[in-house]
């Protein structure tokens, strides 16, 4: 058995690689590959991989995707602060070690391995790397709750986080949707909707091969016209988006917004079957409340219609919850070279977790339901 850094998947095969995977769309070798092959994610864009391989009697056996970061960019959980203060205190807190998937916040696995023993021997691994490569620290975003307790065990901190996911209770439609909903909810859901048909804005669903090089062109354009509204910089590009219709279409979502025929917003959904994952949007026109409609409502009306368990709307966002998604606690993990620094943040990490669940309390009493419903488990 040993351990191996990898700075590419280019040599490792497909097959070994999404054996390991298992249904994740976002760890698919296809995927990642997309990332850092379009140049999305590597060494230019301050993402620079260092994966975790561990391979037994020869065989992939394990992994853990691993990136040198010399920023915060593309990460959902912040810690800007963290890097100021050690900025203010005359040290470097980049490069740090990252165990991620770049701009993705979607809780899945991070230690992907069959074998138990496994799971120890990488998340040791990845603390050893940092300590080698000299680095402030190691963070692991977005894992799910076992491993983010492994890595605890390790000597890693907990981070807790909110996210808002809408859950499948069997719903045969959308209005039998709306129906378990609070009467106010429902009549501003309706009202929005109304808004929407009234401007001459209808929707078509285009799922794998049927989205087309015109329609990721299309995608792309709104994908950055909301970057460029933000006064910020994508973090994808169109060859990204044309790479992963061809390899990984059956994972694919379009939901294309039209006016007099004409596309005018879209947004970008991958899914696996059993989860759809609301990842980005963008309108090339704004028309009052169009975002809702085509990043939350068709996403729901979709996996009405696909029998799919649960949607995913992305980061934050308390906005969703009157939509009908309903807040889950995400975790994310930490590791401080620094001793002082370290018990700093872990004395911040207590008192932000006791903030967490205050606000956890508080959205409970804003459930959008007429009566108590099914929350999605925790994801192990």
């Amino acid at each position: 058995m040993r351990i191996e850094v990898a700075a590419s998947l280019s040599g490792i095969d497909p097959g070994d690689w999404n054996r390991l995977a298992g249904d994740d769309p976002f760890l698919r070798h296809e995927f990642l590959s997309a990332l850092h092959d379009t140049g999305c994610a590597a060494a230019a864009t301050g993402w620079t991989p260092q994966y975790l391989l561990l391979r037994e009697h020869g065989k992939l056996a394990g992994a853990m995707p691993l990136y040198l970061k010399t920023h915060s960019y593309g990460e959902y959980v912040f810690d800007w602060a963290w890097a100021d203060a050690y900025c203010r205190h005359g040290l470097n807190y980049y490069p740090k070690l990252l165990s991620a998937i770049p701009f993705t916040p979607v809780t899945g696995r991070r230690v992907l391995a069959d074998d138990p023993r496994h799971h120890q021997r990488l998340i040791a691994a990845a603390l050893q790397l940092a300590r080698e490569l000299e680095v402030s620290s190691l963070h692991c975003l977005f894992p799910t709750r076992r491993e983010a307790e492994h890595m605890a065990g390790g000597g890693m901190m907990l981070r807790h986080g909110v996210q808002f996911h809408w859950t499948n209770q069997g719903y045969a439609s959308f209005d039998h949707f709306l129906g378990g909903m609070s009467h106010d909810k429902r009549k501003k859901i309706r009202q929005e909707q109304r808004k929407v048909r009234e401007a001459g804005i209808r929707f078509r669903w285009l799922e794998g091969a049927e989205i087309g090089a015109a329609d990721w062109a299309f995608f792309a354009r709104c994908y950055r016209q909301t970057y460029r509204e933000h006064r910020s910089t994508p973090y994808l590009n169109l060859d990204f988006f044309q790479r992963i219709g061809r390899t990984m279409p059956e994972n694919l979502l379009l939901v294309v917004a039209q006016r007099d025929h004409r596309p005018i917003a879209a947004s970008f959904n991958v899914h696996n079957g059993k989860r759809l994952f609301g990842r980005h949007w963008g309108a090339l026109e704004y028309h009052p409340a169009l975002h809702f409609e085509t990043c939350y409502y068709q996403a729901i009306e979709y996996c009405i219609a696909r029998g799919i368990a649960a949607f995913e709307g992305g980061a934050r966002g308390e906005h969703k919850m009157a939509r009908g998604l309903l807040p889950v606690e995400t975790v994310s993990t930490h590791w401080l070279a620094h001793p002082a620094f370290a018990a700093a943040i872990e004395q911040f990490l207590t008192r932000e977790a006791a903030g967490v669940a205050h606000y956890l309390d508080e959205l409970e009493e804003r459930r959008p339901f007429k009566a108590l419903v099914f929350d999605p488990a925790p994801r192990s």
